[in-house]
């Protein structure tokens, strides 16, 4: 099984290692990532559970993890996850239920670290 939250600490600290090299571009990168995933029509949440899902269909892991945090963060329930999970699956076939799976392990692992 795999650690989520061992897998977005090494995300994190491989990308701040990176912005060290790339400044002005790791500066642009955060600032899309604040401006497409803030309040807006549709909600913080709203827009992490698209990501969320876009994570699962692409298969990235560090994305599974960053995303499944931010969920918890913006407020989605478990049911909101599942049913995004269900939507991911309709979008992206087979290999999806292998990342649908993961990501639910990742958001309840998320959930329970903040418990």
């Amino acid at each position: 099984m795999k650690n989520y939250s061992e897998i977005a600490r090494e995300y994190h600290s491989g990308f701040a290692k990176l912005a060290g090299d790339i400044p002005d571009t790791a500066k642009a990168f955060g600032a899309l990532v604040g401006a497409a995933t803030g309040d807006g029509v549709l909600s913080r949440k709203v827009k992490e559970l698209i990501a969320f899902g876009i994570a699962i269909t692409v298969r990235c892991d560090g994305c599974i993890a960053a995303h499944a945090a931010a969920c918890h963060e913006a407020g989605a329930t478990r049911q909101e996850v599942a049913e995004m999970v269900g939507v991911a699956l309709l979008m992206g076939g087979g290999p999806s239920s292998v990342y649908g799976v993961e990501a639910m392990r990742a958001y309840d692992e998320v959930a329970a670290a903040k418990a």
